[in-house]
């Protein structure tokens, strides 16, 4: 069953298009992510399924209802963690769920009971009646979870909720998103941190420049790449990095180069070039400390499909 279905969507702002012509669909019980550089368009896609902005052209159904007729019973619906964080430091950790419950439309009798089971759900139960100006960045990301899933949606949507905090609180968040996947939940999840959606979503699509240029699952989306292998050399950092760089991409079957401090990565088809490579840096005084070849992952595939590192 399709829970989200979008269908040649596209935004613009003036004379910009943030996304341009965009189709995808998320079945029920998929945690469905959204990868892509900052800019993509991730966030602007998001605020367009939760009506925060309109699309200039195409329909974006959720639950089979249109968003343009059916948006206020559709709200009712999606849970949304927002890439900002978006709780009152004012009232208490309890204030701020129940705040958000009775926004949609839990009644007081059940209102208190529902903000304990999700306080409960992100361990925060004990600070219950602490301020969140007392909160780490981590314990914040948190209440912001228990506020989106006070009235239990259908379908819940996170954009980048991990930026900004601790390991030990990203960890956490990863593993509360699978048990609420098991649990039955479908969610939609953005981010530009690649091993994230490589550890926990079923379905990716990929960003960049506001259009998906590849969608599929894990295995998929690598088999794209599969006559593919990637090289990574440890150097001497060159003088010249750009004339370097142009020297092996000119190589044949040398898909993308990239160079990070004294990691040179080398996406290159199947084919025996690696005499090539090192003469073209030993011809220019570069001292090569190893040589090791990787296996294909999703950082490879978005590096062969855009020509740049996910978080560029």
């Amino acid at each position: 069953m399709k829970i989200l279905d979008i269908k040649s969507v596209s935004k613009k702002f003036g004379n910009s298009t943030v996304v341009d012509d965009i189709s995808f669909s998320v079945n029920s019980g998929e945690i469905y992510g959204l990868l892509g550089p900052n800019g993509a368009g991730k966030s602007t896609t998001i605020n367009m399924i939760c009506g925060l902005l309109s699309q200039t052209k195409g329909d974006i159904l959720v639950f089979d209802k249109n968003t343009k007729q059916n948006l206020k019973n559709i709200k009712k619906d999606i849970g949304i963690v927002p890439q900002d964080i978006a709780i009152y430091e004012d009232l208490t950790a309890i204030e701020n769920v129940m705040f958000f419950g009775s926004i949609y439309g839990i009644s007081k009798k059940d209102l208190k009971a529902k903000a304990n089971k999700a306080l409960e759900f992100v361990e925060l139960l004990d600070k219950a009646k602490t301020l969140p100006s007392k909160f780490s960045g981590g314990m914040k990301r948190r209440l912001n979870i228990a506020c989106a899933l006070v009235y239990e949606p259908k379908l819940i949507i996170m954009d980048e909720p991990t930026v900004g905090i601790d390991p030990q609180s990203r960890n956490y968040i990863l593993e509360s998103i699978k048990t609420l996947n098991k649990q039955g939940a479908t969610i939609i999840y953005t981010s530009h941190y690649m091993e994230e959606v490589e550890e926990i979503c079923t379905k990716i699509a990929i960003m960049d420049k506001g259009t998906i240029i590849a969608q599929g699952s894990k295995d998929e989306l690598k088999h794209m790449c599969s006559e593919l292998s990637q090289l990574e050399l440890s150097i001497s950092t060159p003088n010249n990095k750009d004339d370097i760089l142009k020297l092996i991409k000119n190589i044949e079957n040398v898909e993308n180069v990239l160079l990070n401090d004294d990691k040179l990565l080398i996406t290159i088809k199947k084919s025996d070039k690696l005499e090539q490579i090192l003469s073209v840096l030993i011809k220019n005084n570069i001292s090569i400390q190893s040589i090791n070849q990787k296996n294909i992952d999703l950082e490879t595939v978005f590096l062969n499909l855009t020509g740049k590192k996910l978080r560029d």
